[in-house]
């Protein structure tokens, strides 16, 4: 967060007001015209960040002016606020309160800790950060909360309908299946038990042998008449009316391994060609990303509020959204490193039992891999207050991009660090470590020890610009060799164009004359772009039009007036 708070300082003092400066754990306020009303907007704004993940909040600082002339400065003390928040706050709120001196005015930073319990004003208010706002908490809200926050498991209570008699046998013959595929020890023998065995050994049976909340949403029979879990809806055009909808209301170890055949069964396919002459096929949404959204979906989405998981399916995007919000200190900016946290540990566990997800939450590392390696956008992720969408975009593969990172070194190569700064260095010239810390999710020193290690020697990805080299914190920049790779894969790049010259009238030595359509193939481009490197050369002087035609791909050009006659 410190490094966050020294980033947008910097850009601050560069003009920009700090309304947009301000993010899911930094705020800026100015002073009150009381110090009794500046303490109740702290309060305020201690009690949204610590029911969220945390945060700053910066006093002496007006949020709508903007450049330097938004740092006001405050007169109180540091000690004065920690107790004001402290004593304001229920349970008591201990913040850490320091000075610091910006644009010469004393400005105070608080430190708001995520929060152990669920904090209120003494007023009885209950809010959270959601992005840039603090919003009132639901009494479902705080419920939630609560449970998450004193490690109570909702799926692991009793669901007061029966025991393993009751499971759906449909069910329990796909958990055994998928037990015999589990190389654990154990797992074998368990398939081939009893179903009470199975049950307790997945640990969805009380000890009183009743199906557990978590054992029900699993194994529990149900019927057409019940509300469904899953609701599916295909479209073959992203704003046109839904072509095939189902509702699933099967036991959750039936719907995923269904949900995933349904989905895939939509998915189309593009060649991909290595380095080393293999031949992918890339669905528009890799399997594996889609896989890993849906099972968190499934495992992490709150089934206590009787709603669906929804996931909606066209040939632009594909989306899924699950129940309530992300699992507390969670959000949207942290959760590519925030550690491993269930919401219903006992639900969690008897998936990962059953081998469909991992202990270790490797989920959303593996979406964003699978999309970055394709040169793809990475999943986009929104916390909606009371739902969670992980969307993926159906760009297509980028070949370049394909080519290029199947060739790095292995460890590289499933490097998410590495694969998400040559997505940013694609589209920017060159970054610092400032630049990189908020999109690798990381802090300041590691990205700048990352950016390091990518330029460690002449075989690295990465170079610091020469002006640059001495400082502490280098602007970095892809190599020559590795924007050659990457070619028109980079946004910025473009072939010299006198290079491209040179080989157009190699060209026309060899051939004689030349089209659109073979300016495309030279240099990677679309058509809009060969017409106007045909365009300059023909206004140059290099080409003239030779063909009657005179609009299309197939139009043809000779060697100008211009071209030296040794190359002719």
């Amino acid at each position: 967060m410190q490094d966050e708070l020294v980033t947008a300082l910097r850009q601050l003092r560069r003009g920009t007001r700090p309304r947009k400066l301000e993010s899911q754990t930094l705020d800026f306020k100015a002073p009150s015209r009381s110090a009794k009303e500046t303490f109740a907007n702290l309060t305020d704004a201690a009690v949204c960040f610590a029911n969220a993940a945390g945060g700053l909040i910066v006093l002496g600082v007006a949020d709508d002016v903007a450049g330097t002339d938004a740092v006001t400065g405050t007169d109180l003390t540091p000690s004065a606020i920690r107790r004001a928040i402290y004593e304001r706050t229920s349970p008591g709120l201990d913040v850490i309160v320091a000075e610091e001196v910006v644009e010469g005015r004393t400005v105070l930073v608080i430190t708001v800790p995520e929060g152990l319990e669920v904090y209120g004003t003494a007023t009885g208010r209950y809010s959270w950060r959601r992005e840039t706002d603090c919003l009132p908490m639901t009494a479902d809200d705080v419920g939630r909360l609560r449970e998450e926050r004193a490690s109570e498991d909702w799926s692991a209570r009793s669901a007061g309908r029966g025991g393993a008699d009751h499971a759906d046998p449909t069910a329990l013959a796909r958990a055994r299946s998928l037990l015999l595929a589990v190389p654990e020890r154990g797992a074998a023998a368990l398939a081939d038990g009893s179903p009470e065995d199975l049950l307790t050994g997945l640990g969805v049976l009380t000890p009183r042998k009743a199906l557990t909340n978590a054992g029900w949403l699993m194994f529990g029979p149900r019927s057409e008449r019940d509300l469904p879990r899953v609701v599916y809806q295909h479209r073959q055009a992203a704003g046109g009316e839904a072509d095939h909808v189902l509702r699933m209301s099967e036991p959750l170890v039936l719907v995923v391994e269904r949900l995933f055949e349904i989905v895939e069964a939509r998915l189309t396919y593009t060649p991909v060609n290595l380095p080393a002459g293999q031949q992918l096929a890339v669905a528009d949404f890799p399997p594996v990303a889609l896989r890993e959204a849906l099972l968190n979906a499934v495992v992490h989405g709150d089934h206590r509020t009787g709603r669906p998981i929804q996931v909606e399916h066209s040939p632009d995007w594909l989306s899924i959204t699950s129940p309530g919000p992300l699992v507390a200190g969670v959000t949207p900016g942290n959760i590519l490193r925030h550690p491993h946290r269930a919401r219903f540990r006992s639900l969690f566990n008897a998936f990962r039992h059953l081998g469909l997800v991992e202990q270790v939450g490797q989920g959303i590392d593996r979406m964003y891999r699978e999309m970055l390696r394709f040169g793809r956008v990475p999943p986009r992720i929104t916390d909606d207050r009371d739902q969670v969408s992980v969307t993926f975009t159906a760009d297509r593969p980028n070949i370049r991009i394909a080519r290029f990172v199947a060739g790095l070194p292995s460890n590289e190569q499933d490097d998410l660090d590495v694969l998400l700064i040559i997505d940013l260095l694609r589209r920017r010239r060159s970054v610092t470590a400032r630049d990189v810390f908020p999109h690798i999710q990381r802090s300041v020193e590691d990205a700048q020890q990352l950016l390091r290690r990518l330029a460690d020697d002449d075989r690295g990805l990465l170079e610091p610009s020469q002006g640059t080299v001495g400082r502490k914190l280098p602007n970095y920049r892809l190599r020559g060799s590795v924007l050659a790779e990457l070619g028109p894969a980079v946004a910025y790049h473009r072939a010299p164009s006198s290079e491209r010259e040179r080989k157009i009238i190699e060209h026309l030595a060899e051939y004689g004359g030349i089209n659109n359509r073979t300016v495309q193939n030279m240099f990677d481009v679309d058509v809009y772009r060969a017409s106007a490197i045909l365009r300059e050369l023909v206004g140059r002087g290099i080409l003239v039009r030779t063909s009657e035609q005179q609009r299309g791909q197939t139009v043809r050009y000779g060697p100008g007036e211009a071209v030296p006659r040794k190359k002719r």
